[in-house]
């Protein structure tokens, strides 16, 4: 029988397919694509999911080591930065492995835990592990649409 944390952990990997499975097929000119009149690029989204891994893993996960300067939420929108694309794949390599190392070590009671933070209240940690989720799911059906659909 499997764990809460081995159960969430095969649910966050198989709905993050949505966002690593388009990575596989990026070209540096996706990157600058907007879908007009929405501001954000599909570069600004990629590391805007991976800002965010890594605020999960420090502040719900409570994990002190992680180093995040969150550029994407601290501007609060696209500054046409975000145009590296080998760059951007470390990085959401690098916040996935960071975000996974912690929530791994999750006991099935640590689940039950009720946290508090300034961007969603208060919530057990299934329940914001569940917002990280549909955030990538949601962003990366942004980036399908951007992809097909945008323009530089």
């Amino acid at each position: 029988m499997k764990t809460k944390t081995g159960l969430l952990l095969e649910l966050w990997i198989e709905a993050r397919t949505r966002f690593t499975k388009q990575l596989e097929d990026l070209t540096p000119e996706d990157l600058r694509k907007k879908l007009l009149p929405a501001p954000n690029s599909v570069g600004f989204l990629i590391r805007h999911m991976g800002d965010v891994e890594l605020l999960f893993a420090k502040n719900v996960f409570g994990n002190p080591e992680v180093k995040v300067v969150a550029k994407t939420v601290i501007d609060g929108r696209d500054t046409g930065v975000w145009t590296d694309l080998q760059e951007l794949k470390d990085y959401v390599k690098l916040s996935f492995e960071i975000l996974y190392s912690i929530v791994a070590k999750q006991t099935d009671a640590d689940w039950e835990t009720v946290i508090t933070t300034k961007e969603f209240g208060v919530k057990t940690k299934a329940e914001a592990f569940g917002r990280i989720i549909s955030h990538t799911a949601y962003h990366a059906g942004q980036m399908a649409v951007i992809k097909k659909y945008g323009a530089q």
